[in-house]
């Protein structure tokens, strides 16, 4: 499983010329070899175990900031007989998603974690395939929504059964949450598409 975190130069940057170790962290690989920067946590949860998590959270964090981007761009960019419906619906499930990427990046923080989001640490970790920068008909932009939609939703479904095999019922929680609302959105996109 891939996790996204910190690349190592900002890690270091992070770290670099700070006094309290305790505000900084310190800087720890995922067993799949991602870093994550962390701090100390008075939760009973095993710092190996937190790591993992905060790189599962950072990686779907990534993954729901570039899909709200992605929807804005259909939102933008659907053309068609449908036009009004779908650059509404768009702009609505778009609308949903920054709650999703907060609560993401929420457990990360009670975790101990560094969350991490900006533009340049999701575009080198999103999972997601690129949208078409292009104007797109009706089909072809809920297309593209629906396939970007249930990917997220069903990473962030494992998501929650890693966190249980780790022990984490709450991140477990907080995911079955998140996935709970994509599930939602990736319906009313579907739903579209039905003949």
């Amino acid at each position: 499983m891939t996790h996204a975190t910190m690349t190592k130069e900002a890690t270091e940057k992070a770290t670099e010329g700070t006094l309290d170790a305790a505000m900084s962290g310190t800087v720890h690989e995922t067993e799949a070899g991602p870093r994550v920067l962390m701090r100390d946590s008075g939760t009973s949860i095993p710092l190996p175990d937190r790591v993992e998590m905060v790189g599962l959270l950072n990686q779907l964090l990534a993954d729901v900031v570039d899909l709200r981007l992605q929807v804005k761009q259909a939102h933008w960019n659907v053309r068609g007989i449908h036009f009004q419906a779908l650059h509404e619906l768009f702009d609505d499930v778009a609308g949903h998603l920054p709650d999703y990427a907060d609560t993401i990046a929420e457990r990360a923080g009670t975790l101990g974690g560094a969350a991490v989001g900006t533009v340049a640490e999701v575009a080198g970790t999103t999972r997601l395939d690129a949208m078409p920068t292009a104007f797109l008909a009706g089909t072809e932009a809920l297309s593209a929504v629906r396939d970007r939609l249930a990917f997220v939703a069903n990473e962030a479904r494992r998501g929650v059964d890693t966190a249980a095999e780790f022990g984490d019922e709450i991140t477990a929680d907080v995911l079955t949450e998140v996935t709970r609302g994509l599930d939602q959105q990736l319906w009313f996109v579907e739903s579209h598409l039905d003949r």
